[in-house]
């Protein structure tokens, strides 16, 4: 229960106007969530049940949000820096 309030508090950074920072938050704790789901070992059997889908559809979720936020905290571009 330790990543919901952050993805929340970046949800509301983004609303805030702090759409670059908020994309690496989340890219970095999507990340973690990614390692740290990865490294539990389940047996063959379970992962084809309906807790081994929808691990597998949360793990995919954050890899594509990791992905996602690292491009857009790395190609993004602050207003405060252009001026």
């Amino acid at each position: 229960m330790l990543f919901p309030p952050v993805f929340l508090f970046t949800s509301y950074a983004n609303l805030q106007g702090f759409t670059v920072d908020s994309a690496g938050i989340s890219a970095a704790w999507s990340g973690l969530y990614l390692l740290l789901a990865g490294r539990r070992k389940h047996p063959f059997v379970k992962k084809w049940g309906a807790r081994g889908i929808v691990r597998g559809a949360t793990m995919g979720l954050c890899l594509v949000n990791m992905v996602g936020g690292g491009l857009a905290y790395t190609l993004g571009k602050r207003e405060e820096e252009e001026e």
